[in-house]
């Protein structure tokens, strides 16, 4: 009873501590996670502490486990149209970059660390794969807006390159086991198993929770409770049918999240809190299981192996993976910049532990300290190269309060709240007016607002004013144009939107030869016919997102905003007086 009581407070104390310093590390730009890897290795043998923790299958059962539950939750909240926007590249990242990454790698560490090469080949694969915790959790605690098409990209990478990087340690451990490879084709089929089973059971059992999320009444707090089990059940099913279970579980929270029900916003708002749960706990229990004392003698290696995949095999995978798909070199440099290491690559060094190989805690200690400079170089300067490269957008992001109605209809209209706050575009002016711009064919409309401590329904002549909170029943469609002008914007907001985005906000069906003509600009080789949509589009050759720029002689052209996957705002900077073409 007192060893079980004397567990309980020191993991509620680990936990409690952690939570209470992530204010600090938040200021300090220092990743949470790093703060719960710091945390569980001071409570450890080494540290004052002293709890002593090496029980190796109890941390793979928590890493498995909470990798499970994070990557249902960014499943959750990963939107289809971003999923479409950045599929094909993220996908060559998940695959073609993992296998570039971990060759490179496994020739240099051969070199380095003075192994046999199959070692050497391991330990690439080990830390070959992007961590989906690391970068869901540091992109959201930096706070940075980007670029669609970038975000979306290393979220969607994050989520889908487990399969690869644990059929590559998976088939080397066997490999080393039996010291005989398996035929080409014995692989390929591996493979294709990994991909396959976890790709069809993940769409399939997805398609199932959310018909029975849909259907099922239950009180609030259990919708959450009920996708969370049925999630780790679909992730068992499909390891246990040799497919990659990671896999699996992201896909069924993608088709979970954009299905949304009455109680998608209940299991949300629980979610967040699980996931949050599951990174801290495990990251404090893989803190526990390493003695700092260790890493120290393989410090030095592990350093030159952690600079040479930040500055020389990521950055060579990324630019060969994305060569198709004519990405910005900005971009391809932040992607290759944030490709976070964290605790995927912890839990795949565990494999060879408890193997048994002969080298396998070298290759732990390594893989370990490689996280640790991952965080500590990369995660500390997210928000710095997301500048310095320009794939920030201005402004920040919102996140309406919302209540799905439970109506035969796709997608089914929300009821939300809508603060008004000094300095939106919407003060001053009546609700009517701002409901018929916004939506203008009665897709969206105010049913009355909060004024006072007051319920004023209809409301319609009413002038808004900061205070104000307004009830409103909207479509999905038209989400973007109200937080538009819900969004307080600063005097410092609009000088950074207006450096970004141009001086000048155009409609996307404007024509070139009008444009030329309003702004004083010779047309040149351009067809005046064309909409500056259609240029873009033509120009760039590639799914446009906001923030993507058409550099010309005199004038740039930038998407300010995207409806559909069609472009309805453009922005124009002119870039000289002096102007020639456009």
């Amino acid at each position: 009873m007192n060893e079980t009581n004397a567990l309980l407070l020191a993991g509620s104390l680990l936990l409690f501590v952690s939570i209470l310093l992530s204010n600090v590390t938040a200021r300090l730009g220092v990743p949470l996670l790093l703060l719960f890897l710091g945390v569980g290795m001071l409570a450890g043998e080494d540290g004052p502490g002293g709890i002593r923790f090496d029980d190796v299958d109890t941390a793979f059962l928590v890493g498995n486990l909470a990798l499970a539950v994070i990557l249902l939750d960014g499943g959750l909240r990963t939107r289809a149209r971003t999923f479409r926007v950045a599929f094909g590249p993220a996908l060559s990242l998940a695959t073609v970059g993992v296998v570039i990454t971990a060759g490179m790698l496994g020739v240099f560490a051969t070199w380095l660390l003075d192994i046999d090469w199959r070692y050497g080949l391991l330990l690439g694969a080990i830390v070959g794969s992007t961590d989906a915790a690391a970068v869901f959790s540091v992109m959201r605690q930096s706070g940075v807006r980007l670029n669609e098409r970038v975000g979306a990209t290393l979220e969607i990478e994050s989520g889908a390159n487990d399969p690869m990087a644990i059929f590559l340690v998976l088939v080397l451990i066997e490999w080393m086991l039996a010291d005989s490879a398996r035929g080409p084709w014995l692989l390929l089929v591996e493979l294709v198993r990994q991909f396959g089973v976890g790709a069809v059971g993940g769409l399939a059992g997805g398609w199932v929770l959310a018909r029975l999320l849909a259907r099922v009444r239950l009180p609030e707090g259990l919708y959450a409770l009920l996708i969370v089990s049925g999630g780790l059940l679909l992730f068992a099913i499909v390891n246990g049918l040799g497919g990659s279970g990671f896999l699996a579980i992201y896909l069924a929270g993608l088709v979970i999240g954009n299905r949304p029900t009455h109680a998608t916003e209940h299991v949300l708002r629980v979610m967040d809190g699980v996931a949050w749960l599951a990174q801290a706990g495990m990251f404090l229990v893989l803190g526990l299981l390493v003695d700092p004392s260790d890493l120290a003698g393989s410090a030095h290696l592990a350093l030159g192996i952690a600079l040479f995949l930040m500055f020389v095999a990521r950055p060579v995978a990324v630019f060969i993976g994305l060569a198709p798909f004519r990405l910005p070199v900005r971009e391809q440099l932040f992607i290759a910049w944030v490709g976070l290491r964290g605790a995927v690559p912890i839990v795949l060094s565990l494999f060879p532990v408890m193997a048994g190989l002969r080298k396998s805690v070298l290759l732990y200690e390594v893989a370990f300290a490689v996280v640790i400079a991952s965080l500590m170089l990369q995660g500390t300067t997210v928000r710095l190269m997301a500048r310095l490269l320009r794939v920030q957008l201005p402004g920040r992001e919102q996140e309406l309060e919302r209540i799905v109605l439970p109506v035969p209809m796709q997608p089914a209209p929300e009821v939300v709240t809508l603060p008004v706050e000094k300095g939106a575009p919407c003060a001053g002016r009546s609700l009517l007016a701002v409901f018929r711009d916004v939506a203008p064919q009665g897709t969206s409309a105010a049913s009355g607002l909060v004024r006072d401590g007051r319920l004023i329904l209809g409301a319609g002549d009413e002038r808004l004013a900061p205070g104000d909170i307004v009830i409103a029943l909207v479509q999905q469609a038209d989400e973007a144009r109200l937080l538009r002008v819900f969004t307080p914007v600063a005097a410092e907001d609009r000088l950074s939107t207006q450096r970004f985005f141009g001086e000048f906000v155009l409609d996307g069906k404007a024509g070139v030869g009008d444009v030329a003509a309003a702004y004083g600009i010779a047309v040149g080789d351009l067809d005046p016919a064309q909409t500056l949509a259609e240029l873009l589009q033509r120009k760039l050759g590639r799914r446009l997102v906001t923030g993507d720029r058409l550099k010309l002689e005199r004038v740039t052209l930038t998407v300010r905003e995207i409806e559909d996957g069609v472009v309805t705002r453009v922005g124009l900077k002119l870039v000289s007086a002096k102007t020639d073409a456009v």
